[in-house]
């Protein structure tokens, strides 16, 4: 089996596990449920287009992680390369951006107060990983080459 064929069966089954727990089924037991009913409003049907943004995001740079970086977005199989590549051009973090585009399109969806707070907390800790381990990771591991890439792309948007 191919590296990218092992990378991309690697990265569906994290992205599974993972984000599939965070953006569907903790959202779905917090709204016991509500966020798979289907939208009965304009604000509901509107929402889904954070959903369908961020599940695309996610899944197009999960791709890239695959394919081009030979790796997954699991922090213990990373990229074996550094990833610019697609979503990576506009944003450090594209994966980070697409589970809480969808958590906000959930929490919009059905007018969560609750969903809200989540989406709100889940970012707050995506963006402190991001400082506290991913950044220097990423610094150490590709030097020069990420200090440019981060003086060309911002962390979100």
């Amino acid at each position: 089996m191919g590296s990218q064929l092992r990378a991309l069966i690697k990265t569906a089954i994290f992205t599974i596990f993972i984000p599939g727990t965070v953006a569907v089924y903790v959202p779905y037991r917090l709204t016991r449920g509500a966020i798979a009913q289907p939208p009965s409003d304009r604000i509901g049907v509107l929402a889904l287009l954070p959903i369908l943004f961020g599940i695309g995001v996610h899944l197009y740079s999960a791709w890239h992680f695959a394919v081009t970086g030979l790796g997954t977005p699991a922090p213990i199989d990373p990229p074996k390369t550094l990833v610019v590549r697609g979503p990576y051009r506009l944003t450090r973090n594209p994966l980070y951006v697409g589970v809480v585009s969808v958590l906000f399109g959930e929490a919009l969806m059905v007018r969560s107060l609750t969903l809200t707070e989540y989406a709100a907390a889940v970012f707050l800790a995506f963006y402190a990983f991001v400082l506290v381990y991913e950044e220097p990771v990423l610094r150490d591991k590709f030097g020069a080459a990420y200090a440019e890439y981060c003086a060309k792309v911002p962390r979100w948007i």
